[in-house]
């Protein structure tokens, strides 16, 4: 092993001048020399407004999308070289609204991945209910229960368990909470912010609310028209004198008791 693939080992995720772009078209990239690496176990937001290339880079990881130039590696391989299939199997993911199928039963949708993977019955009975449990709904209550059946919160919390399920390393959230009540959605933000302390894993976790990306974050990864403009944690992040940066911490009121 040289001393390049030894440093790639040391991130659960590295992007290295990844740049992607549609239909051929070099001078409009969605996402534009991105280099960045997220260590075992950290949560990364990345932060941005609509259209800076937040999902495109979350894509790359789990090879929705490949990159036109440069390479992401997960687990020290690059995406290109990996199965697709397995390395999705590998990755839990998160959409608002959860993106639960109808026709399931919660239970049916949280052993999803587990089923696809072989598990016996038993153990994938007793992974149902423990997940169910960690995202505090009762198994006896929801798992025969449909998602038509579930309040929006509900439904995050299973898509969560959902994506848990076969118990991934790493944890891909695509603005998960976004389309939540406010209460609800701060509900929710505490609860996880609890819950990724107790599972150690590696979450990437996009978000355009400044006020979400500081309470959940370990580091703040700010895109702005496909680059990154700025990485940093939290409390640094909010001091940092840059003009995107600034414009998100003008969101912030001092009576939130975050900005200082």
């Amino acid at each position: 092993m040289n001393a390049k693939t030894a440093a790639r080992l040391d991130f659960a995720i590295e992007f290295r001048g990844v740049t992607y772009y549609i239909n051929d078209i070099p001078a409009r990239p969605i996402v534009s020399g991105v280099s960045l690496t997220i260590s075992r176990g950290e949560t990364l937001v990345l932060l941005g407004r609509s259209g800076s290339g937040k999902t495109t880079l979350l894509k790359l990881i789990n090879r929705m999308l490949v990159p036109s130039e440069g390479q992401v590696f997960v687990e020290g391989r690059p995406t290109t070289e990996c199965n697709p299939i397995r390395l999705r199997r590998g990755i839990g993911y998160v959409i608002q609204e959860a993106g639960l199928f109808p026709h399931f039963t919660i239970a049916e949708n949280i052993a999803l991945v587990p089923t696809l993977e072989k598990w016996d019955s038993v153990r994938i009975a007793a992974r149902v209910d423990e997940l169910l449990r960690l995202v505090s709904l009762d198994p006896a209550e929801f798992s025969t229960r449909y998602p038509r059946e579930l309040s929006g919160g509900q439904r995050q919390r299973v898509g969560v368990a959902r994506a848990l399920a076969a118990d991934p390393p790493i944890l891909l959230m695509d603005e998960p909470f976004g389309a939540l009540d406010p209460v609800t959605r701060a509900e929710l933000q505490r609860e996880f912010s609890a819950l990724t302390r107790r599972l150690g894993r590696t979450i990437v976790f996009v978000t355009h609310d400044i006020r979400e990306a500081l309470l959940l974050g370990q580091r703040i990864a700010l895109l702005h028209a496909g680059h990154l403009v700025a990485l940093a944690a939290p409390d640094d992040f909010l001091h940092l004198d840059q003009r995107e940066v600034q414009a998100f911490t003008a969101c912030l009121d001092s009576s939130d008791g975050v900005a200082s």
